[in-house]
């Protein structure tokens, strides 16, 4: 099996969850289809990969929606890799994205813990090998 394609993200609303991911993190709306009903099909995923994307599954049941914003159990859930550290964090505090820590440098690159729209932890690195971007 050559790759992992998509990883269901629980989420309350639809909207705000695209324009959380696109607006704050700088991700792409890879697909936004009708299913049927308020059902919908959307993906994003970081701007320019190729890789796994985030779909967006709206929790429909009181079960599902107990568990937005717990998809890792209070872990770091997902872990976003950047070529550009401090541009990305700006972006994301000027959106509002909570961190939970300052940065800190670690043998394997930079890295911050900050929170999704609903809670969840998540790792923003700048790997060690990462050449930072030109400005």
């Amino acid at each position: 099996m050559p790759s992992l394609g998509a990883i269901t993200f629980l989420v309350h609303d639809y909207d705000e969850a695209i324009r959380f991911f696109v607006e704050a993190l700088g991700f792409d709306l890879v697909e936004d289809s009708p299913q049927g009903g308020d059902k919908r099909w959307v993906t994003v995923a970081p701007h320019g990969s190729r890789g796994t994307c985030l779909l967006l599954a709206r929790a429909v049941t009181d079960e599902q929606r107990t568990h937005v914003g717990k998809q890792g159990g209070g872990r770091v859930f997902l872990f976003l890799h950047t070529e550009d550290f401090a541009a990305d964090r700006a972006r994301m505090l000027a959106h509002g994205v909570r961190f939970r820590e300052e940065p800190r440098h670690e043998p394997y690159g930079t890295v911050v813990v900050f929170e999704d729209l609903y809670g969840n932890a998540w790792d923003l690195i700048q790997p060690r090998d990462a050449a930072p971007a030109a400005h």
